[in-house]
């Protein structure tokens, strides 16, 4: 078992810019995080947007920028949500894993696609 990255595309909805990066796969952080030079790159200015409070791995409370909407795509699925500013590296977290149905293999190393739903993503309702 290791540390486990995949390489995703993130854009800009409203200014339809798109990248491929790198990210982190984190199935016990929440939600999207870039650096702010990427969200800089996909054009967020990023003293302009709402903050976000967050609570740190080690207990400590900062607020961070929230950009959005921002549309993220893995193999051929993509979702929709926004990202914190935070960090010095991509990380892909639970939420949108979750939204795009996708499983973390940590022998392997590797992020995939659900086998239990290949060609739609399943989302539990209940």
């Amino acid at each position: 078992m290791g540390i486990t990255y995949a390489e995703i595309g993130i854009e800009n909805l409203f200014l339809k810019r798109r990248m491929t990066i790198k990210a982190l796969v984190d199935s016990g952080s929440v939600f999207l995080t870039v650096p702010e030079h990427l969200a800089v790159q996909l054009g967020f200015d990023t003293s302009e947007v709402d903050q976000r409070e967050v609570v740190l791995v080690d207990g400590s409370r900062k607020a961070v920028p929230m950009i959005g909407p921002l549309r993220v795509h893995f193999s051929e699925r993509y979702c929709d949500l926004s990202a914190l500013v935070l960090g010095d590296e991509p990380l892909i977290g639970a939420v949108p894993m979750e939204m795009m149905d996708l499983v973390v293999h940590p022998a392997s190393q590797t992020l995939s696609v659900n086998p239990a739903s290949p060609f739609v993503p399943v989302a539990l309702a209940k």
